[in-house]
């Protein structure tokens, strides 16, 4: 197949599953539910680091975190009080629990109250040379350094030894990517789109390598680097939006 013929297909792909019709079955639907700046960042971390496994028990977990969080998560991140976390206490999904949860919190509480919040963060690790990978290389250094178990670190992803960092790239799509779909938020002003990394999992990637599209095997950070780099040949500007025709095809069809 021919790069005009497959970008043709990508196109038609985006258009059907960027839509405002995608939200209320996906984890993106959490920060949907706020409208405060702050809240849709916290919410969508939150959520996309638990965005693993079916999506309605993803949503479910997320929307349990969030009612513990009152509804209100910059406001409970940033002026909880010792009982106020006990309503964090038996929270489980998969192999993320309570005390994950908590340093989370904390960790958030003192990104935000010192170091002016994710953006921030994010924005002034991304400056340095331009790439996404120091952005979440960066955060992950700011959060780790709030006391916590080891194995907390499991949950927040390292692409520097390898990890194709899907959840975070994610969170990264929907913080950055501004369109008029309605799906992802655009809050985030300094990093361009251009920037943003394939948020690479399973169905993304069988269905890239179905259409020829990624060649390595493992669904690890050199993938996301070629993936994003074949998809920068299709639109330069906003490569990560076929993000949708990837997913959604994977999840929703069976490609021939």
């Amino acid at each position: 197949m021919i790069d005009s013929e497959l970008k043709g297909i990508l196109e038609r792909k985006v258009l059907l599953y960027n839509t405002p019709e995608f939200i209320a079955p996906d984890p993106v639907s959490i920060p949907h539910g706020f409208t405060r700046k702050e809240d849709i960042e916290i919410a969508g971390f939150l959520t996309a680091l638990i965005s693993w496994g079916r999506r309605p028990a993803i949503l479910k977990a997320a929307s349990r975190m969030m009612h513990a969080m009152d509804n209100a998560p910059y406001e409970f991140v940033t002026g909880y009080s010792d009982d106020d976390l006990k309503r964090l206490a038996g929270f489980v999904y998969r192999t993320f629990n309570d005390s994950d949860l908590l340093f989370l919190v904390e960790a958030l509480r003192w990104l935000y109250r010192e170091k002016g919040g994710l953006e921030t963060v994010c924005t002034a690790y991304f400056n340095r040379q331009g790439l996404i990978k120091d952005a979440i290389t960066g955060l992950r250094k700011e959060l780790l350094r709030v006391p916590h178990l080891s194995r907390s670190e499991k949950h927040l992803a390292a692409p520097e030894k390898g990890s194709a960092a899907k959840r975070i790239n994610m969170f990264l799509r929907w913080m950055v990517r501004k369109d008029n779909r309605g799906v992802d938020f655009g809050l985030w002003k300094q990093i361009p789109p251009r920037a943003l990394m394939i948020p690479l999992d399973v169905h993304s990637g069988n269905t890239a390598r179905k259409l020829g599209l990624l060649k390595r095997k493992q669904n690890d950070w050199k993938a996301v680097e070629e993936l994003t780099a074949r998809l920068r040949i299709f639109d330069a500007a906003d490569p990560v939006k076929y993000d949708y025709a990837l997913f959604g095809t994977g999840i929703y069809e069976k490609w021939p």
